[in-house]
C-alpha cells in the first residue's frame, strides 16, 4: 500500500474568527477556519481548503484586487503571502504585535495593516521577484486606542482608519499638500466601521453603540495637492514657532522602528490642525447628518459592518444575530433580518452588490443572502461543539458525523458541503454508522435513543429506545441493516433491536463493566463487544444470541475492529497495545506496542510532563485500510499513525496540526509563560471577543459578565478509511480533515526497463499497436502518459485491446478507469473501458473479490455522481420542455380566439388577416427552444 496520502479538504467547520472575503469575479467567498482558510464555490457549489496553515488561528485575511494574492495574518502577528492561483506560500513575515486589519489599495500598488494604535503602509508585492516582499513605506500614528478598521478611497489617494477611542483618522497616502491627516470624532463608543463614498472623500462612520455619523468634505478628490515633503513641512512649521515662541523642537522624524525593521517616514498626528501652506487650504469635514440604528429601545451592540459603493448599501450586524440593511446618505431601510441567535462576526459584499456573506463565530455559521430576491444562497454550519464520530457510506460519496452539540450531519465528499443535518437528538451524539444500503443513517447518543435516518425522505424514520433509561456509547448495525445493537455505559449492558419493526429483541449481558465498543463482522452475523472488563466477547446472532467466544486482554478495552475481510480482529487496550486476533481460533496472532508513538503533548495546566502523562494514553481509534494490510489509529494527540499489521511496524505518522491555538500542542510549556506565581495561562482574562470557547453563567442570554474561556485540546476522536481505499478521514477538534492519496508526487514504475520510455511508448501509438502501447504506459506508471495512450486508442477497438490485455494488467487498468471517471468529461468512452473490462474479464476478477473491492467501491461512487448530475439536467429539461410547450398551446389557442374575432369583424371588408410581428417571433423563440 503507498502512503503518500496528503492533507486533502476540512470538513466540519466553515468558519471560526476573522473576516470573510469575496473573490474578484464575486462567485467564491474566502473564509478563515482555524489557521486554514477555506474557498466556497457558490456557483458550482464545493469547497476547497488551501494546502497552507499558519502557526495559530487566522485573524485577518487581505485580499489583493486581482483576487492572486491573500495575506493571512494570525493571532500574534505572524504573516503569510499566499498565491490563491498557485496555492504556494510566498513569503514569511512577522509584525510583532497582534494585527487589527489589512487592506490593499483599490490599485493594488500598497497595502494598510493596523496593530495596536498605528497604521504601517506597505509596498505591495509586485510582478517581479523580491528579497523582501513586504516593503514599508510610511507609519502613521494618530490614534491614541486600538485601531479597529481601514479603507480606501476608490482611487487609492486616502484611506481612513477607525479607532477603540471613539475617532476615525483620515491620511493621505502620498504627500498631499492640503491633507496629511484629519480626525473625525461624534461618537460615544468603539468604531465599528469607516466608509468613504465612490469617487469622494465623504465619510460614513459606524460605532458599537449603534450610530452613524455622516461626513462632508469640502474639498473633492480632484482638489487634492502635491506638496512639499512632510519633513520640509514640518521644519517650516518649526522655524515659525520658533520665531513666535522663541523655542526649539526636536524633529519628528524617526529613522528606525521598535522592531529594529527600516521604516520609511512617519507621520505623527495630532490634535491640533496640520499647518497649511501658503495659498492651499486643507481639506476640512463637517457633520452633515447623524443617524440611530437602535430606535425601538431594544439596545443590543452593533459588532460588523460594510458599504458597497456602487450601491451605497449599508450592511449592519449586531450581536443579537440580526442584521439592518439601509441605503445612504439617506438612510432609508431596506429590510432587516435576524439570522442566527448568536453575534454577526464578519459581513462582506460582493464586488456586484448582489450577495452579502455573514459569519458567526459563536456557531461556525457561514451565510450567502441574497437581499433582492430575500433568498439564502450558501448556509452552512459546523459542529459547534467537538466532532464524536464520523462514517462513510459504502460507496465512498458521503460522511456522516455526529457531536457533542447533539446534530448529526451528512457530507457530500465530492463537494465538501453539508446537506442535510439532523437535530432530533438532546444530548451529545456518541457513535453514527451507515446500513449497507448506503440510505440510511443511524446514531447512538447519550440521551438514551437510537435513531434512524432516511437519506431520500431526509426524517427521522425510527426511534429505539431500551426499557429504563441508559446512555448508549457504542453502536453497530449488522450486514443485512435489520439488526441493530447499542452499547450502555452504566448498565453494562448491549440492546439488540429489529430495525424492520423497531422492536428491542433481546438484552445481552455478560459484561462486568462499561461496553466501550461494538462491531459485526463484515461476513457472518457475529457480534464482537470490548468492555472496560478486559474481555472481548463474540455473539452469535444466529444462535439464540449466545456467547461464541471469550478473549482475555491485559487491560481495558477501549476499541474494536474488524478487518474487511473478517478473518482478523484488532482490539487496542488501555496500556496503549494494540493487539491482533483470530475470530475462528481465539487465538492472538500478534501484537503492536504503540504508547509511545502517540507521542502527546503537554497541556498548560498539567502538572507533570508530557512524557509522563502519555504513559496513561492509548489509542481510541482504531480502523483498517480498505485493503487490510494497514491499520489506522489515533488518540488524544495530534499524530495518526500508520501501522503495518504483517510486519508490526509503524509505516508513517501524521501531524493532524500544527495550531498553537489549540492545548496540549507543544511538547514543552513556554518558559516565557512561568512567573514565581505559576502560568499565565492560569490567569482568567474574562468576557470578550477572544477565540477559545465561551462558557456562560446558566441561564445568562446576554450581556454576562462572568464568561469564561479555555483553549480547546488536540484529539482525534474517530478515524475511517474511505471504502474506495483512496482517502481517510480524521474527526479532530480543528474539524473532518479529509487526507487523499497524491498520485502527482508518485513515482511507482512496474517491471520497468531501459528501453520503456515516454518516447517508444508514443511510438507504438503511431504503429497503431494500442496493447503494447498500453501495457508499456503502466509499466512507466505516468498518470498523464497512461491518459493520453487511452485516450487515443479508436472507440471500435476497446473490446479487442480489453480482450487482448495480460492478465495483471487488467486491475491495473481498471483501477485507473475508476480514478479518472470521476473527474473526467469522457463518461461514454471510459464507461465503455469499464463495461468491457469487467465483461471480458468478470471470471477472474471475481477470483480475487477481496482485493478489487476498493477499486470497485470507487467506480460505483463515480458511476453515481455522474448518473445524479445527468438525471438533475434530464428533469430540468424536461420540465423546461413542458413548460414550453404549454406556453406554445395556450398562445396558439388564444391566438385562434384572436383569429376568429378579427374575421369575423373583417367579414363584409374582404380584408385578410395578417399576424402581428410580436406573435411570430414568440412563436419562433418557443420553437426554437422546443428543439433545442
Amino acid at each position: 500500500m503507498k502512503f503518500a496520502y496528503k492533507f486533502s479538504n476540512l470538513l466540519g467547520a466553515v468558519y471560526r474568527h476573522g473576516n470573510l472575503s469575496f473573490s474578484k469575479d464575486g462567485n467564491s467567498v474566502i473564509s478563515p477556519v482555524g489557521n486554514r482558510i477555506s474557498v466556497f464555490d457558490l456557483k458550482n457549489n464545493k469547497s476547497e481548503t488551501l494546502p497552507v496553515n499558519t502557526n495559530k488561528n487566522i485573524t485577518c485575511v487581505g485580499l489583493s484586487p486581482s483576487g492572486n494574492l491573500a495575506i493571512l495574518v494570525d493571532e500574534d502577528g505572524a504573516a503569510i503571502l499566499v498565491s490563491l492561483v498557485t496555492r504556494a506560500v510566498l513569503y514569511h513575515h512577522h509584525f510583532h504585535k497582534p494585527v487589527n486589519s489589512v487592506s490593499f489599495s483599490p490599485d493594488g500598488r500598497k497595502f494598510v495593516v493596523t496593530k495596536e494604535n498605528v497604521a504601517l503602509m506597505y509596498n505591495a508585492p509586485g510582478k517581479n521577484r523580491e528579497f523582501n516582499a513586504f516593503a514599508l513605506d510610511k507609519s502613521y500614528y494618530g490614534p491614541y486606542d486600538e485601531t479597529t478598521c481601514i479603507d480606501w478611497t476608490t482611487d487609492s489617494k486616502c484611506f481612513a482608519v477607525g479607532s477603540k477611542d471613539m475617532t476615525t483618522w483620515i491620511f493621505g497616502a502620498e504627500r498631499w499638500a492640503n491633507l496629511i491627516y484629519y480626525s473625525v470624532g461624534g461618537h460615544k463608543d468603539v468604531i465599528v466601521g469607516c466608509f468613504f463614498e465612490k469617487d469622494s472623500l465623504d465619510l460614513y462612520t459606524v460605532s458599537q453603540d449603534g450610530a452613524l455619523c455622516v461626513w462632508e468634505s469640502d474639498t473633492e478628490l480632484d482638489g487634492l495637492r502635491k506638496g512639499p515633503k512632510y519633513s520640509e513641512r514640518k521644519k517650516m512649521a518649526e522655524e515659525r514657532k520658533r520665531q513666535e515662541e522663541e523655542e526649539a523642537e526636536e524633529d519628528e522624524i524617526e529613522e528606525l522602528g521598535e522592531d529594529g525593521e527600516r521604516r520609511g517616514e512617519v507621520i505623527k498626528g495630532s490634535a491640533d490642525a496640520p499647518t497649511e501652506v501658503e495659498g492651499i487650504k486643507n481639506v476640512r469635514y463637517k457633520q452633515k447628518s447623524k443617524h440611530f440604528f437602535n430606535k425601538e429601545g431594544d439596545f443590543n451592540n452593533l459588532t460588523a459592518a460594510a458599504f458597497h459603493k456602487n450601491t451605497r448599501i449599508l450592511v449592519t450586524g449586531f450581536a443579537s444575530g440580526a442584521f439592518h440593511l439601509h441605503e445612504l446618505p439617506d438612510f432609508d431601510l431596506i429590510h432587516s433580518l435576524s439570522i442566527s441567535d448568536q453575534r454577526i462576526s464578519a459581513i462582506s459584499i460582493n464586488p456586484t452588490g448582489d450577495w452579502i456573506g455573514f459569519g458567526c463565530s459563536g456557531r461556525g455559521q457561514l451565510l450567502v443572502w441574497e437581499w433582492q430576491s430575500e433568498s439564502y444562497v450558501f448556509k452552512q454550519q459546523g459542529h459547534f461543539n467537538n466532532m464524536a464520530s464520523l462514517a462513510y457510506s459504502p460507496d465512498g460519496q458521503y460522511l456522516a458525523t455526529g457531536g457533542d452539540d447533539g446534530k448529526v450531519k451528512v457530507w457530500n465528499t465530492n463537494s465538501g458541503l453539508c446537506f442535510v443535518t439532523f437535530t432530533e437528538h438532546t444530548s451529545s451524539v456518541t457513535n453514527v454508522t451507515f446500513t449497507t444500503s448506503g440510505f440510511v443513517v443511524i446514531s447512538a447518543s447519550l440521551d438514551g435513543t437510537v435513531r434512524a435516518y432516511d437519506l431520500h425522505r431526509y426524517r427521522n424514520f425510527r426511534t429505539l429506545t431500551s426499557p429504563r433509561p441508559a446512555q448508549f456509547s457504542s453502536l453497530a448495525v449488522d450486514l443485512s441493516g435489520e439488526l441493530v445493537c447499542a452499547g450502555a455505559q452504566d448498565s453494562f449492558e448491549i440492546f439488540l433491536w429489529s430495525m424492520q419493526t423497531g422492536r428491542l429483541l433481546e438484552v445481552l449481558s455478560g459484561h462486568e463493566g462499561p461496553v466501550s465498543c461494538l462491531c459485526f463482522s463484515p461476513v457472518q452475523s457475529v457480534l464482537a463487544s470490548v468492555s472496560w472488563d478486559k474481555t472481548v466477547r463474540l455473539w452469535d446472532m444466529l444462535d439464540s444470541w449466545q456467547t461464541k467466544e471469550v478473549l482475555r486482554l491485559t487491560s481495558d478495552g477501549l476499541v474494536v475492529t474488524y478487518r474487511p475481510d473478517g478473518q482478523e480482529l484488532a482490539v487496542a487496550t488501555l496500556d496503549g497495545e494494540i493487539t491482533f486476533w483470530n475470530p475462528q481460533t481465539a487465538g492472538q496472532t500478534g501484537s503492536i506496542i504503540g504508547r509511545h508513538d502517540l507521542q502527546m503533548g503537554r497541556k498548560e495546566t498539567d502538572k507533570i510532563t508530557a512524557k509522563q502523562s502519555a504513559k496513561g494514553k492509548a489509542f481510541t481509534s482504531l480502523c483498517y485500510s480498505a485493503d487490510g494490510e494497514s491499520m489506522l489509529a489515533g488518540g488524544q494527540s495530534k499524530f495518526v499513525c500508520i501501522y503495518n499489521i504483517k510486519e508490526q511496524i509503524l509505516m508513517k505518522k501524521f501531524e493532524i496540526s500544527c495550531n498553537l491555538s489549540l492545548d496540549a500542542m507543544e511538547e514543552f510549556l513556554d518558559r516565557r509563560k512561568m512567573t514565581e506565581f505559576g502560568s499565565l495561562a492560569l490567569v482568567d482574562e474574562g468576557a470578550g471577543d477572544g477565540d477559545g470557547v465561551e462558557l456562560s453563567l446558566p441561564g445568562v442570554r446576554r450581556g454576562d459578565m462572568s464568561s469564561r474561556h479555555f483553549k480547546p485540546e488536540i484529539r482525534v476522536a474517530s478515524l475511517r478509511f474511505s471504502p474506495t481505499g483512496r482517502s481517510w478521514a480524521a474527526a479532530s477538534t480543528e474539524g473532518l480533515l479529509i487526507y487523499s492519496l497524491d498520485a502527482s508526487l508518485i513515482f511507482d514504475p512496474y517491471d520497468l526497463d531501459m528501453d520503456i520510455t515516454p518516447v517508444s511508448i508514443r511510438r507504438q501509438l503511431k504503429k497503431k499497436e494500442w496493447t503494447s502501447a498500453i501495457v508499456l504506459a503502466f509499466r512507466l506508471n505516468e498518470t498523464s502518459l497512461i491518459r493520453e495512450v487511452l485516450e487515443a486508442v479508436p472507440y471500435d477497438q476497446v473490446a479487442v485491446v480489453s480482450s487482448s490485455l495480460p492478465d495483471v494488467y487488467v486491475e491495473k487498468l481498471l483501477d485507473f478507469v475508476a480514478s479518472t471517471l470521476e473527474n473526467s468529461r469522457h463518461l461514454q468512452f471510459y464507461l465503455t473501458w469499464a463495461q468491457n473490462l469487467l465483461t471480458l474479464h468478470g471470471q477472474k476478477l471475481k477470483n480475487r473479490s477481496g482485493a478489487i473491492l476498493p477499486t470497485i467501491q470507487q467506480l460505483l461512487k463515480s458511476i453515481q455522481r455522474h448518473h445524479d448530475d445527468l438525471s438533475k439536467l434530464c428533469d430540468w429539461n424536461i420540465y423546461t420542455i413542458r413548460y414550453i410547450k404549454a406556453l406554445s398551446k395556450q398562445r396558439g389557442m388564444k391566438r385562434t380566439a384572436t383569429d376568429s374575432l378579427s374575421e369575423q369583424e373583417e367579414e363584409g371588408e374582404g380584408g385578410s388577416v395578417v399576424m402581428g410581428s410580436e406573435d411570430e417571433e414568440e412563436d419562433m423563440m418557443s420553437e426554437a427552444l422546443i428543439v433545442n
